[in-house]
């Protein structure tokens, strides 16, 4: 198994506190370890969060799991890659692209994957402080 296999970062619909149907899938799967951190900047689209890389102090603030049992890793990633339309269409982009990251947890850092949104952010309304859980419930969406 590859290391990088063993973890997984989750930003948006699929945190525990979202209570999507995803999630019970995410906890037969994985276990969570915690809170983290990575570098990058989240908008909320008219549809969905968007997690986007950048060079800049901004973190993303989401959970950071890793794989319950390691020889079920690569079924699991596809199961979570075809959620978030990893695989295109025929003449369409990828909704997300899976990629490696550095993670920041526990004052310690990690690799682990997670779903980058491969889209325009022209439409999304930057969430400050890079939280999509507290910003939901401060908009009492949640």
């Amino acid at each position: 198994m590859e290391l990088a296999c063993r973890h997984l970062f989750v930003y948006g619909s699929l945190r525990s506190g979202f209570n999507n149907p995803a999630y019970t899938y995410i906890s037969k799967y994985f276990t969570l370890m915690g809170t983290a951190y990575v570098q990058g900047k989240l908008f909320q689209l008219p549809e969905f969060p968007a997690g986007v890389p950048s060079e800049d102090q901004s973190l993303i603030k989401g959970e950071l799991y890793t794989i319950k049992i390691p020889a079920e890793c690569s079924w699991a990633i596809a199961q979570l890659d075809d959620y978030e339309g990893v695989q295109a269409e025929e003449g369409q982009s990828p909704l997300y692209r899976r990629a490696l990251t550095t993670v920041q947890f526990n004052n310690e850092q990690t690799q682990a994957w997670i779903y980058w949104y491969n889209g325009s952010i022209e439409a999304g309304q930057l969430i400050e402080g890079g939280d999509l859980l507290a910003y939901l419930q401060q908009k009492g969406q949640l």
